[in-house]
């Protein structure tokens, strides 16, 4: 017996597991450091890595839902491999499960969602939270539900990390449900009740022709908003929300700039500015659209509405709002003369 806490002996990531590893081939009088570098620890370690590996496949092929409860239970710290161990990184993924929109007892594989990935659809959509019930009602995801296009819902700290540093699976990139333009159109398929997509895509359509122009609208939210946004544009996620908030193309992730703002690594001063969809097809954006066109008086409630429908797209996205005694004033105001 040499030691009962050989550090290295497995990957970090697989530190749940407990066993005992019984050798012939390693010297008994030798140094912590040798020991540690030694070649015939090594070669255990990578046997011992590829056995767990292994084992876990066959539980995953053969016995899908005890691998569910193995996930459940350990997924979270399994998920540190893919950042971790470049060597291993394929294995990892290839094991690893995750939620989505669409899944419900059992968590998917990468695999399988590449599987059922919509026609037209070029990237592995994902959103992060907190946990799946909350993540699920984000306004972001109505364009993907209306489209029945599946999105990974990721709620574990690591997910953060894992999924900008992997980048492409099976040539597929990896893309935000909250950032960027979500260009769905290109996309086909039935949606969340199975019907027939193309009569979805015939009745959105009309929807949209019918839909005011608000161009309008958008220059005076531009104007009222001013820095406190990044840009103000129409949506082409947005379904039943009237607006949400998304992260530029190449800024950071907003779950991932609250993390940062928690753990006191982000100064909220260092906080990019977040873009503000409008979603053309809601009634309230509609009836602002035509204040908007009108001019005069018109165009102080346009812009106190603006500020309003800010601070509840960070409510919604469960920020802290800046002036909550502004939000409360302009509610207020705007009830009293009816707009709201």
């Amino acid at each position: 017996f040499i030691t009962d806490d050989c550090e290295g002996l497995l990957p970090a990531y697989l530190r749940f597991l407990r066993g005992v590893v019984d050798s012939e081939d390693l010297p008994l009088n030798i140094s912590r450091e040798m020991f540690q570098h030694d070649p015939r620890l090594a070669k255990i370690r990578s046997g011992l890595t590829k056995r767990v590996f292994s084992e876990l496949k066959k539980k995953a092929e053969k016995q899908a839902e005890e691998y569910n409860t193995f996930w459940e239970n350990f997924g979270a710290v399994f998920k540190e491999g893919i950042y971790e161990d470049h060597q291993n990184r394929d294995a990892v993924l290839a094991l690893s499960r995750f939620n989505s929109t669409k899944s419900s007892a059992l968590a998917i594989s990468l695999d399988d969602y590449v599987e059922r990935m919509k026609d037209g659809q070029e990237a592995i959509f994902y959103i992060t939270g907190e946990d799946k019930d909350s993540v699920a009602d984000s306004p972001q995801l109505e364009g993907f539900k209306d489209k029945g296009v599946e999105v990974l819902v990721l709620t574990d700290p690591i997910d953060e990390f894992w999924v900008p540093a992997v980048g492409v699976y099976q040539d597929k990139p990896f893309k935000s449900a909250t950032q960027g333009g979500a260009d769905l159109s290109q996309i086909a398929g039935a949606g969340e009740d199975g019907k027939d997509g193309e009569a979805k895509d015939k009745k959105k359509k009309g929807k949209k022709e019918t839909a005011p122009d608000i161009s309008a609208l958008v220059a005076a939210f531009k104007a009222s908003l001013g820095e406190t946004v990044k840009d103000v544009r129409a949506s082409e996620r947005l379904t039943d929300s009237p607006v949400c908030l998304v992260a530029d193309e190449g800024d950071m992730d907003m779950h991932m700039e609250r993390l940062l703002k928690q753990h006191r690594r982000l100064d909220a001063s260092m906080a990019a500015a977040r873009i503000l969809e409008v979603n053309p097809s809601h009634p309230l954006i509609g009836r602002l659209a035509k204040m908007a066109e009108g001019g005069g008086e018109k165009q102080g409630d346009v812009g106190e509405a603006a500020h309003l429908l800010l601070d509840q797209a960070r409510i919604v996205e469960g920020e802290a709002l800046p002036d909550p005694a502004a939000f409360s004033r302009r509610l207020a105001a705007m009830m009293e003369k009816g707009l709201v």
